[in-house]
């Protein structure tokens, strides 16, 4: 009996004593305090006004540095379109006539596009930041985030509609077509060598978005969102596949074609470390 008192005892003495503080919290930054950018002049300086500024602000003026990017065309309105922007962007360096599409990782004809010929095999502009989750309606009337290259990526058109509006998370069943992605019926899992990029693409997207522009404040979720709202997810997931999936060339190279097409960067690519300030 005295044994159970005192195991109750120290129970009792272990939460009394635990602060709240002393919990991590998914969406509360890993590391804190001042921001170096040790080579101002890399990117052409575009990084370098944040050197010295203190973590607690950089959200903010990440979102004030890449805030002011030129809005393409969709498909049709302007010289520069999605389409005609990916075929740059996700190029196969191997062979300047295809792309890399993004969830079976193959190399296809720039040609074979979805022009509404319902072949399932040919390739469409995936908004990996769900465009009901914050921007939804006609892309071409709609645009802002519904035509920004840098959560846009050419995907196999059946393979997209598989994914349709899950949210990101590990589990669930090998698809058919697109072998090394998992799914279920509300969360997709992409292949490894791009887990990165997708979580890169959507703390871009949660710093762009801040509602202050006409557009919805877009926000990562440390939950798994549900219906619609302007919440993707999950979060915790996302920093686990930026850490195991570093950045790499392809995505560097897209990352500049970007910035010489729509003006802004992801800030994310180039400074990976960023993440840990923010989330």
């Amino acid at each position: 009996m005295n044994r159970i008192v005192l195991l109750c005892g120290l129970l009792i003495c272990l939460f009394s004593c635990s602060k709240s503080s002393d919990v991590p919290l998914l969406d509360q930054p890993t590391k804190e305090g001042k921001i170096h950018i040790d080579n101002k002049s890399e990117f052409g300086g575009y990084y370098g006004n944040l050197d010295g500024i203190h973590s607690s602000i950089l959200k903010n003026r990440l979102h004030e540095l890449i805030d002011d990017n030129k809005v393409l065309g969709y498909s049709y309105g302007t010289s520069e379109t999605v389409w005609t922007a990916l075929e740059k962007t996700d190029e196969d360096p191997n062979n300047p006539n295809n792309i890399i599409l993004l969830y079976t990782g193959r190399s296809q004809a720039k040609s074979y596009k979805d022009r509404g010929q319902g072949d399932p095999d040919s390739w469409n502009r995936e908004h990996v930041w769900v465009k009901s989750r914050g921007f939804g309606g006609d892309p071409n009337k709609v645009r802002g985030p519904s035509t920004d290259i840098h959560h846009i990526r050419p995907a196999d058109r059946s393979v997209n509609t598989s994914r349709s509006t899950k949210y990101f998370d590990n589990g669930g069943y090998a698809h058919s077509e697109a072998k090394d992605c998992k799914y279920d019926s509300n969360s997709w899992e992409p292949r490894d060598a791009v887990k990165g990029d997708i979580a890169r693409m959507m703390f871009y997207m949660a710093v762009r978005y801040e509602g202050d522009d006409g557009y919805a404040d877009l926000e990562l979720a440390t939950y798994v969102p549900t219906g619609g709202g302007t919440k993707m997810g999950k979060l915790s997931t996302l920093l686990k596949w930026h850490k195991q999936d570093p950045v790499d060339d392809f995505e560097r190279n897209r990352n500049q074609k970007i910035f010489e097409i729509q003006g802004n960067r992801n800030p994310f690519i180039d400074h990976p470390e960023f993440v840990e300030y923010i989330w």
